[in-house]
């Protein structure tokens, strides 16, 4: 059994219009007609959706969350946004280093460890991502990539108050495929172990969250695995029925 309280948090991506914030509504009413799940909810909107979802879903129980943020406080950035902007809008964490932002836009362990302290610097929590190529899995390195993505991307000052680590294997993403429960044993055990080298006392309290083709239907399974804190949540997080799916796996 757990004993760090869990975080469900849904990463809508580049999808969702205003129209869309209806799905926010629908699940922070089941939240509140529900029984209380024991794990904290999060939503991570696109930014144009943040200020308006901050507003309809205040008091409620689902916290909002960015899915990036740049570095600088403010400046020359044009198309970037700020820690300190997505606090304004509401947010009280943001994605970093997520596996299509390391990918799509290069992002570096230099890059995504610079956007983390500026999310710290902000008051947010950072939940950074981390994980593996397919090739890389075939090649064995998976437990190599993971200490190094760990060593580079987590910074100094971070804790469990502050701080949220995401495993997610980049080919299980959206893929429909999903690591045996032996395979996320065997990584979340090894990230808990890196995390107590870089973090010290906070690495053992610290939320490691797992992403890739989570659902309804192997949520209890793969959230019940040691060390697993939660789920970082893409397609089944758009609508309120199938997030619930996920949530009830802390019924």
């Amino acid at each position: 059994m757990n004993t760090i309280r869990p975080l469900v948090a849904g990463n809508w991506k580049m999808n969702g219009l205003s129209v869309g914030l209806e799905q926010a509504k629908l699940l922070a009413n089941d939240l509140a007609g529900s029984q209380q799940y024991k794990c904290d909810v999060m939503l991570c909107p696109p930014a144009t959706l943040l200020a308006q979802a901050h507003w309809q879903l205040k008091g409620t129980k689902v916290a909002l969350g960015g899915q990036d943020c740049h570095s600088a406080v403010s400046g020359a950035h044009t198309g970037d946004i700020s820690a300190d902007m997505l606090k304004d809008a509401g947010a009280i964490a943001v994605i970093v280093g997520h596996s299509e932002r390391r990918t799509n836009h290069k992002e570096t362990d230099a890059q995504v460890s610079a956007k983390a302290t500026a999310a710290h610097n902000a008051g947010l929590v950072a939940i950074i991502c981390i994980g593996e190529t397919l090739d890389e899995r075939k090649g064995g390195k998976t437990l190599g990539v993971l200490t190094e993505q760990i060593k580079g991307s987590v910074p100094a000052g971070s804790t469990a108050s502050n701080s949220v680590i995401a495993y997610e294997p980049i080919w299980a993403i959206g893929t429909g495929l999903t690591p045996t429960t032996a395979e996320v044993a065997e990584a979340h055990a090894h990230i808990r172990a890196e995390l107590s080298k870089v973090m010290g006392s906070e690495g053992p309290a610290t939320r490691i969250l797992y992403g890739g083709s989570v659902k309804g239907s192997n949520a209890v399974e793969l959230m019940g695995v040691a060390n697993v804190n939660g789920a970082l949540v893409g397609g089944a997080s758009l609508k309120a029925e199938d997030f619930m799916g996920i949530i009830k796996a802390y019924a």
